[in-house]
């Protein structure tokens, strides 16, 4: 059944998509040179036109193809996505067991540095800041 009406939705969706598409704007006949004088300032309201019928059918089809396939997928007793993270959640709090932060993973030997830093050993040569630019002067000459 579900096949059935989403192959439905899909065809209704296509030609949804293709009458939106055919019909005509409003204001598609004025111009700027006084072409569309003889409308009212906000268009001509002609009778319904079938394109107009057909937009408006097919609109309705496609919200109750889209409601259907809700209904046959969820069922009356859907899931929440976060219902598994509530759960989880109340059985930390219940145990309270909460979540190791990374420096707690880390064994006690592996958080300790392997060897102290030698006293005795040479540190390398602070480096030296770069030379000033001929213009940090501001520009002004000597």
């Amino acid at each position: 059944m579900l096949y059935i009406v989403t192959g439905i939705h899909v065809i209704v969706c296509v030609f949804l998509i293709l009458v939106v598409l055919l019909q005509q704007g409003k204001g598609a006949d004025l111009s700027v040179f006084g072409g569309g004088s003889t409308q009212t300032a906000f268009g001509a309201r002609s009778a319904t036109t079938l394109l107009h019928k057909l937009t408006v059918t097919s609109f309705v089809l496609f919200i109750c193809t889209t409601m259907l396939i809700g209904i046959l997928q969820g069922g009356a007793g859907g899931a929440s996505v976060m219902s598994n993270v509530m759960e989880e959640r109340l059985e930390e709090t219940a145990t309270g067991k909460t979540e190791a932060t990374p420096a707690e993973e880390q064994p006690a030997e592996a958080a300790q540095p392997a060897e102290a830093p030698d006293a005795n050993a040479t540190q390398p040569p602070a480096q030296e800041p770069p030379p000033a630019s001929p213009d940090a002067d501001g520009g002004q000459g000597q």
